[in-house]
C-alpha cells in the first residue's frame, strides 16, 4: 500500500519523464523590510520545453490522470516566501496558499573560491603507474593548467542566465553558424541540440558544459597545452598543473542524469553528444558534462561523503618538456587531437622550436 507521499513521488516521477511540461516558479515581486530581510510572493505556472508558458491550471489536469481515481490533487497556486541573508547563508520560510509550509538554509556559493579538493601529487613516472592500474572506461579525466576550481565557461564569465541563454544565444549562434556548417543543425532534436551545444563548446563560445576525455593521457596533454618550455623550466617547484578525475560510472549509478539545461532542478549529468561537424571527438576520447550549477565541486561534495566522485592529481609543471615528448611518442599531439592547420602548425612549431 503506497502513502500518500510514495504516491505524490511516483506520480510526479511519471510526469517529469511522460510529458512535455515541468513546473517552474515564474513570477515574483520582491517586497524588501530590511537590508537582509526580505519577502516576496511565488506564482507557480508551466513552463514547456519549448519554453513557453502555461496557466497553472494545467498542473491540477495533468496530476489527476497519475494520482490514485477519485483523489484528486491540490496543487498550490502561489506561495509567500520570506528571507533573512546574511554573510554565510540565506534562510528561506514559505507558506502556499493552501497551507503547505517549509523551510530552507542556503550557504553562500564558493565558486569564485579556490579549489577545496586536496589533490595527489604525482611525478610523471608517478602518474603513468597509476594509470597502468586504471579501470578501462570507469573514469573521465580533465586537464587544467592550474589548481581552478571547477566550473564551467559559462558561469565563469559572470552569467547565470540558462534561459536567456537558450532563448537568445543558442538561436543567434545557430543563425550565425549554419551558413559556415555543411550541417543544418535542427535544435528540436534533442540528439542535434546536444552536439549544436558541444560545437560551440569545441569552439570557444561560453557554454555551461564542461569537456572530459576517457584518456588520462589526452587530460595530461590539456594540462600543460598553452604553457611554453621556458616557463615551465623556470618556475618554482612547487608549481603544478592538474588532471581531475571523475568517477562516471559511480555517479551515473547513484545519480540521476538530466538532459535539460532549464527549466529542471539542480543537477550535474554526464552525456557523450553526437560528433555532427566535430572531428576533434573521436580523437579526445571525449564526453562531456551538462550544469546549470556554479559551484560544480561543492555540488559534488554534497553527496554521499563515503564516496569519492571527484579527486585530483596534481603534477609538476617542471616536468612539461619530457611529458610533452612522451606523449608526442604515443600520438597524442595538438595535430592529432585538433584536425586542422593551425593544430598541425602549433605541433610543428613544438617539434622545431622545442617551446
Amino acid at each position: 500500500m503506497l502513502t500518500s507521499a510514495n504516491r505524490a513521488f511516483k506520480a510526479l516521477r511519471q510526469f517529469l519523464t511522460t510529458t512535455q511540461l515541468l513546473p517552474l516558479a515564474w513570477h515574483f515581486s520582491p517586497q524588501r523590510q530590511k537590508h537582509t530581510i526580505f519577502r516576496f510572493r511565488l506564482t507557480f505556472g508551466l513552463w514547456t520545453r519549448e519554453l513557453d508558458m502555461l496557466p497553472h491550471g494545467k498542473l491540477s489536469q495533468i496530476f489527476t490522470g497519475l494520482t490514485s481515481p477519485g483523489n484528486r490533487p491540490r496543487i498550490s497556486q502561489r506561495a509567500d516566501v520570506r528571507g533573512v541573508s546574511n554573510n554565510d547563508t540565506l534562510k528561506l520560510s514559505w507558506k502556499t496558499d493552501i497551507g503547505l509550509i517549509g523551510e530552507a538554509t542556503l550557504p553562500r556559493s564558493k565558486a569564485n573560491a579556490a579549489s577545496e579538493l586536496v589533490p595527489t601529487e604525482n611525478s610523471w613516472s608517478a602518474f603513468k603507474e597509476y594509470v597502468a592500474g586504471v579501470e578501462s572506461g570507469r573514469f573521465l579525466f580533465r586537464g587544467q593548467n592550474e589548481p581552478w576550481r571547477l566550473r564551467t565557461s559559462f558561469h565563469r564569465s559572470g552569467r547565470a542566465d540558462l534561459l536567456r541563454f537558450m532563448r537568445e544565444d543558442i538561436p543567434s549562434l545557430h543563425r550565425n553558424l549554419s551558413a559556415r556548417t555543411k550541417h543544418v543543425f535542427n535544435l528540436k532534436d534533442p540528439d542535434e541540440y546536444g552536439a549544436f551545444l558541444n560545437l560551440i563548446q569545441h569552439h570557444g563560445y561560453p557554454t555551461p558544459l564542461l569537456d572530459w576525455t576517457y584518456s588520462p593521457y589526452v587530460a595530461a596533454f590539456f594540462a600543460y597545452r598553452g604553457i611554453s618550455n621556458a616557463d615551465a623550466d623556470n618556475a618554482p617547484s612547487t608549481s603544478k598543473v592538474r588532471v581531475l578525475v571523475l568517477d562516471q560510472r559511480q555517479w551515473r549509478s547513484d545519480v540521476l542524469q538530466i538532459p535539460l539545461l532549464e527549466p529542471v532542478t539542480l543537477h550535474f549529468s554526464i552525456f557523450e553528444f553526437l560528433g555532427i561537424e566535430n572531428e576533434r571527438m573521436i580523437p579526445q576520447q571525449a564526453a562531456s558534462t551538462v550544469t546549470n550549477i556554479d559551484d560544480i565541486e561543492a555540488y559534488i561534495a554534497s553527496h554521499p561523503r563515503e564516496k569519492t566522485y571527484l579527486s585530483a592529481i596534481d603534477l609538476p609543471l617542471r616536468e612539461r618538456r619530457r611529458v610533452i615528448q612522451e606523449l608526442s611518442f604515443m600520438g597524442i599531439t595538438a595535430s592529432s587531437l585538433f584536425p586542422g592547420l593551425d593544430e598541425a602548425c602549433e605541433d610543428l612549431k613544438q617539434r622545431n622550436f622545442e617551446l
